[in-house]
């Protein structure tokens, strides 16, 4: 997750109005983009979900959802399972279907 949050992460002096960051939560890795909130405090941060990973501890690999405007999780249907956290990483960065970064 560190080379990708590397390699997406915009400039330093951009990340005031635009960052990337991620969380482990349970099974999940969830990447997500950080801006102000508009129309609001200049210290209060909103989160927009990117991508989310989800280990299947039975099977062994890890599910893959994209956020769409519906605000739900959907299965990234060009790749809904991958078997290690690293090709999860690599599918978001190249984001070929632009389902991720839009």
């Amino acid at each position: 997750m560190a080379a990708l949050m590397q390699q997406r992460r915009p400039p330093p002096q951009v990340r005031p109005k635009l960052d990337l960051g991620f969380r482990v939560k349970g099974q999940s890795v969830e990447i997500f983009e950080i801006r102000p909130v508009w129309r609001g405090p200049a210290d209060e941060k909103h989160e927009s979900a990117v991508a989310k990973a989800t280990y299947v501890r039975t099977r062994g690999v890890w599910r893959v959802f994209w956020q769409r405007r519906d605000l739900k999780w959907h299965g990234y249907e060009p790749r809904p399972e991958v078997n290690s956290i690293d090709e999860f990483a690599s599918l978001v960065a190249e984001d070929v279907h632009a389902c991720f970064f839009g």
